[in-house]
């Protein structure tokens, strides 16, 4: 078992870095605005469902290929790429509906959960992010090495739900607020498919 001490440094750095602005609390933070608070909660489960995938990635040694060949890496970027470039055609193209802003349909909350999880693992930066930094908690004295990674997984998708399910209430309460208006609603779509569109590029760009 990792040291108390040791989880509570971990704990306050993955804070520190949800908090700061990056592709997953602004998608949680457009889709809550667009879509409602509920709808900013299943992306943000399904963002941290895709967390445990890296992780296991991570334990198992399968992260470095991504690190190590940049074919697998490029394939998974362009995966991620034209996901993401999908989802800013359907935003562009979504028609407001504000009287449904409040009542959001529980079927609807399962794509939006789907969609998190696919962004998330499709994005090879995050696990190579997760093979440089888990690295640097893990000491074989503490024990066997793979039960480590998946407390830090744990603790990292902790505080991933914490900061992003805080996004998602705050912006969700502001777009309650816009809803009512079908033209914050277009705007609120097109912002939405501008920060698609953004993430996209920035994925584009991205190198190991």
């Amino acid at each position: 078992m990792i040291p108390i001490d040791v989880l509570a440094g971990f704990f306050t750095v993955t804070v520190l870095l949800a908090l700061a602005p990056g592709p997953d609390n602004i998608f949680v933070l457009t889709q809550s605005a667009v879509c409602g608070r509920m709808a900013g909660i299943a992306v943000t489960l399904g963002l941290c469902t895709g967390l445990i995938f890296h992780t296991t990635a991570v334990a198992l040694g399968v992260s470095a290929i991504f690190q190590a060949s940049e074919l697998a890496f490029t394939f998974v970027k362009v995966l991620g790429v034209g996901y993401l470039l999908y989802l800013a055609w359907g935003a562009f193209r979504a028609k407001p509906e504000p009287a449904q802003q409040n009542k959001v349909d529980h079927s609807a909350l399962i794509p939006l959960y789907r969609r998190g999880v696919i962004m998330n693992i499709t994005n090879p930066k995050v696990a190579i992010f997760f093979l440089s930094f888990f690295p640097q908690f893990v000491d074989p004295a503490y024990g066997p090495v793979m039960p480590q990674f998946l407390q830090l997984g744990a603790v990292f998708m902790l505080s991933a739900v914490l900061v992003f399910g805080s996004v998602a209430f705050a912006a969700g309460a502001i777009g309650d607020r816009l809803s009512k208006s079908i033209t914050a609603q277009k705007v609120m779509n097109r912002i939405a498919s501008v920060v698609f569109v953004g993430m996209a590029l920035k994925l584009a760009a991205a190198t190991r």
